[in-house]
């Protein structure tokens, strides 16, 4: 009897230190608009997000058996509402968030962190940019409580500009972006690097136009037409890449476009048939680049969520993160960030590189245009008969840029 009730209470004492004894699950916040016109982006990067935690928990998550948890908060597409979401999320005792769009939202989120960090250094929070590209961010701005995953604006429009200057028959270029901090460092960095590089371009219109406000952009495509542009650099995105591009269908409007967000979800049907080789595109991955290492990946979310995987940035955010928490067998946000610092990492487009001296991912980029399938594309984009074809891959080393920061680091 007696034997019966200490093996009682062994289990019991067993039972109650099984939590302690356990690994504890990682959250991550997903702060991006999931309603609004740009809803539509952000739930579909949460897919995303919820498709690579998934991949790193299946492999046997981290730490010893824990696993990523994705918890998701509605930013509205507006930077005070995030602001609010991040008290939220640290009153939640969540350390680690993941964002997409947009830059305003990244600067009021990066100035919060840092205050917040400053004031709590036990209760430190990283903010992990997958889309936010103003490179003010990386810039004059950097924190160290910051890393961004996409390359950023000048870096982009670098690699679009090399393509624009190739093109000998192009002489006039037309500017169209979104009136915020990308939208302004698209136009800045369009216009000095087409100097540079052709000087004898023209930049025949500079429009900035409201986010998420224009529903009809047949105003803007009539003086694209009317200025004799033979090419359009854009940085729009959302639905405002999307009904530009369809008032430019619909008005027989033949010139090339130069974007930076025409893979995202809805756009290459809004593009259809009727853009094949008339949209150009930088990503840092797309379904057709040679020696694909995401297909299988690919493929596989394609099958679970009904839609295409449209860049692979998320999922080397986690996969990085996971290396991060590892490296620092710590969930502790200032050992993970030491560990991100410099970070190394062989993604599947190649060495990924966390550069130390700003926080900004130096890794491959990919200029291609969309053309109909069969040959190199294999894959079509969201079922349209058309996809992308690489023009040229640009190593991460050839793109990168100088800095300005001055990153403090904590003691």
């Amino acid at each position: 009897m007696l034997r019966n009730a200490l093996v009682g209470l062994w289990s019991v004492a067993t039972m109650v230190g099984a939590p302690a004894l356990a690994a504890e699950n990682v959250k991550i916040a997903h702060i991006d608009p999931l309603s609004g016109p740009f809803a539509l982006v952000g739930e579909s990067v949460s897919r995303m997000l919820q498709a690579a935690i998934d991949d790193v928990n299946a492999r046997g998550g981290v730490l010893g058996g824990a696993k990523l948890t994705l918890v998701d908060f509605d930013s509205k597409g507006s930077a005070q509402d995030s602001v609010l979401l991040l008290k939220q999320i640290i009153d939640q005792r969540i350390r680690f968030v993941s964002i997409f769009s947009g830059s305003h939202v990244a600067h009021a989120l990066i100035d919060s962190i840092n205050k917040h960090n400053a004031r709590n250094p036990d209760q430190s929070v990283l903010l992990l940019n997958i889309g936010a590209q103003d490179p003010l961010l990386t810039d004059d701005k950097c924190s160290f409580w910051h890393f961004r995953w996409e390359a950023h604006t000048d870096m982009r429009v670098n690699a679009l500009t090399d393509v624009i200057a190739r093109q000998k028959q192009v002489t006039k270029v037309y500017l169209i972006n979104q009136d915020y901090a990308f939208g302004q460092a698209v136009s800045r960095a369009s216009r000095a690097l087409l100097a540079a590089k052709r000087p004898d371009i023209r930049i025949v219109g500079d429009d900035l136009h409201q986010l998420g406000k224009v529903k009809d952009f047949g105003t803007y495509v009539a003086k694209i037409r009317a200025s004799g542009a033979e090419a359009v650099l854009t940085g729009n995105w959302g639905p405002d890449l999307s009904l530009l591009i369809k008032a430019s269908r619909e008005a027989g409007l033949d010139v090339m476009f130069y974007t930076m967000n025409s893979n995202q979800p809805g756009i290459p049907t809004a593009i259809g048939k009727a853009g094949a080789d008339h949209i150009r595109q930088v990503f840092t991955w797309h379904p057709n680049i040679a020696d694909n290492k995401l297909e299988k990946f690919s493929n596989d979310y394609r099958k679970r969520f009904g839609e295409d995987l449209w860049m692979h940035l998320p999922k080397l955010q986690v996969d990085m993160l996971a290396k991060a928490l590892e490296t620092a067998k710590s969930t502790d946000p200032v050992k993970v960030a030491r560990a991100l610092h410099g970070m190394r990492y062989e993604g599947e487009t190649g060495e990924a590189w966390m550069r130390p001296d700003d926080h900004q991912l130096i890794v491959a980029q990919y200029v291609a245009t969309l053309t109909r399938a069969g040959g190199p594309v294999k894959v079509d984009a969201e079922g349209t008969g058309v996809g992308w074809k690489t023009d040229v891959r640009i190593e991460g080393k050839d793109n990168a840029m100088p800095t300005t920061c001055r990153m403090k680091l904590p003691e």
